[in-house]
């Protein structure tokens, strides 16, 4: 049997797993698509014989993936806050007001997405994203492991950020809605 062989008999084997693992740290939506980009790259590998634990090294490609895609949705997230604030340069500098509904609005969801998570979970998220612990004293608070730290830490955000980008769908299509209905009655005058 070759080395090709025997890595894709190893990802068949561990492809349930897989799923598993990594619908831990992404959504459900994008679980088969980093499953996929896994064989793609273990595909891609040219010293496969250099390879001496295929199944490790499939869950570990797995794991890197969906942290990477974690990372590159948190950055788009981000990006999609950054154009919000573009939206600023149409609101009055002096409008004091609407920055603050607008600001405790969004305060008020992002509270909301992290009341939404485990409580261990949501114990680790709040020692590292509001206080800044790094995840060495955050296990060494809650007597955890490192490693357990980081994977609260992925859950933590992605749950959040699914979370609230649910919250703006949800905000669009009801925008779409208003602007249907303005339009309506626009026309009847």
């Amino acid at each position: 049997m070759t080395t090709e062989d025997t890595l894709h008999n190893s990802f068949m084997a561990v492809r349930k797993l897989m799923h598993r693992v990594i619908s831990r740290i992404v959504p459900p939506r994008e679980v088969e698509d980093i499953v996929q980009e896994t064989y793609v790259r273990i595909c891609q590998i040219e010293k496969k014989e250099n390879i001496k634990q295929p199944r490790s090294f499939l869950l570990k490609t797995a794991k890197n993936l969906a942290f990477d895609h974690l990372k590159k949705a948190e950055t788009r997230l981000v990006d999609s806050v950054d154009d919000m604030t573009e939206f600023d340069c149409f609101v009055s500098a002096d409008d004091e007001v609407f920055q603050q509904v607008a600001t405790d609005r969004e305060f008020g969801q992002y509270c909301q997405a992290i009341r939404q998570l485990p409580i261990q979970c949501r114990k680790v998220f709040v020692l590292k994203k509001v206080y800044g612990y790094s995840q060495k004293e955050i296990a060494q608070k809650l007597k955890i492991s490192e490693s357990t730290v980081e994977k609260h830490i992925a859950i933590g955000v992605k749950r959040c950020t699914y979370y609230l980008m649910q919250l703006t769908k949800e905000d669009r299509t009801e925008n779409m809605n208003t602007n249907e209905k303005a339009n309506q009655f626009g026309g009847l005058r």
